[in-house]
């Protein structure tokens, strides 16, 4: 199973194989049916229709994708679309994930990330500030 941390304002930060499969259909197509995206995660994901239906009730549960009710015959359907733009997910995952981190190891984990990361924005700066004067 693939994990993919979610926004802040969701608790449980994970997201299944078949649930960023959905995602991926949404971000492609912006809105979608349930069986327009059951046509494609199929392909991927051995998954009953019923499945992608509930997990896609699961996810707007989760505030991970909006509906809107459409009529149709025999009754309505729902349209399915992202909550965020697949930059914004990825931005709101990797936020979550790095205050998780900090919360859980405190001083630990930003002296790790000024370590890690610090040095490697300096020597970014270096070459940046070089190849500037080199002109």
């Amino acid at each position: 199973m693939r994990s993919m941390s979610l926004s802040s304002k969701v608790s449980q930060p994970v997201l299944s194989d078949v649930e960023a499969s959905i995602l991926d259909v949404l971000w492609d197509k912006g809105e979608a049916r349930v069986r327009e995206i059951h046509d494609i995660v199929s392909k991927k994901h051995q998954v009953a229709h019923t499945t992608i239906a509930v997990l896609l009730d699961r996810m707007h549960t989760k505030q991970l994708v909006t509906r809107k009710v459409e009529s149709c015959k025999g009754g309505f359907r729902y349209i399915y679309r992202p909550v965020e733009s697949k930059d914004e997910f990825k931005r709101s995952a990797m936020q979550h994930a790095v205050d998780k981190l900090i919360d859980t190891f405190g001083a630990s984990a930003t002296s790790y990330f000024n370590e890690r990361f610090g040095t490697s924005a300096k020597a970014s700066k270096t070459r940046d500030s070089a190849a500037e004067g080199g002109r």
